[in-house]
C-alpha cells in the first residue's frame, strides 16, 4: 500500500510542473488548425511544432517546426509564469492543384511550398495542472517555388505527460 501512495504522490508532483520540462500535446486554433506538439530541452529552450490545416484560399495542409526561447522573467504572476517566447522555425504546405497558389501568383504545377517562420508568443503556465495556454503571432516567408510574406496567428492548449 505503501508504494503505490508514494507512485500516487510522485505522479501528482509530476504532473504539478509538468508544463516546463517533458513533453505536452494539445491543438492549436486560428491559421492553420490542428494539433500542437511541444518539447522542453531545458529550463528555457524547447522545440514545437504542428501538424495542421486550412480552408483558406481552398485549402492547405501544414507542417511546421519552431526552435523556442523562453524569456520566464519578463512577467511575473502570483500563481504560475507568462514566459514570452520566440524563435526560428521552418514549415511545409500542400495543396490541391489550382488553388492555393493561385493566390501567390508564381508558376509551376508543384503543390508544396517551404518557407521560414519567426514566432512571438506568450504562454500561460499556471502554478498547478498539466496544461498550458498560449497565444502566437507568426510572421513568415516562403522560399520556394517562390517568395511571399505572409503572418498568421493561434491560440492553444496542451496537455503535458
Amino acid at each position: 500500500m505503501r508504494t503505490i501512495l508514494l507512485a500516487l504522490a510522485l505522479a501528482a508532483s509530476t504532473c504539478i510542473h509538468a508544463q516546463s520540462s517533458g513533453f505536452g500535446a494539445g491543438i492549436i486554433l486560428g491559421e492553420p488548425t490542428g494539433i500542437s506538439l511541444k518539447g522542453w530541452l531545458s529550463a528555457d529552450r524547447a522545440v514545437d511544432g504542428a501538424v495542421a490545416w486550412s480552408l483558406l484560399d481552398g485549402g492547405y495542409f501544414s507542417v511546421h517546426a519552431d526552435y523556442l526561447f523562453h524569456n520566464m522573467d519578463l512577467i511575473h504572476l502570483a500563481k504560475g509564469k507568462m514566459p514570452l517566447y520566440y524563435g526560428p522555425g521552418l514549415r511545409m504546405r500542400t495543396w490541391n492543384s489550382g488553388r492555393y497558389r493561385d493566390r501567390h501568383h508564381y508558376d509551376g504545377s508543384t503543390g508544396m511550398s517551404l518557407g521560414i517562420r519567426f514566432p512571438v508568443g506568450l504562454a500561460y503556465l499556471p502554478a498547478k495542472g498539466p496544461v498550458d495556454i498560449f497565444l502566437e503571432l507568426v510572421p513568415g516567408l516562403e522560399l520556394a517555388p517562390a517568395t511571399w510574406f505572409d503572418i498568421s496567428g493561434a491560440i492553444g492548449a496542451r496537455y503535458w505527460f
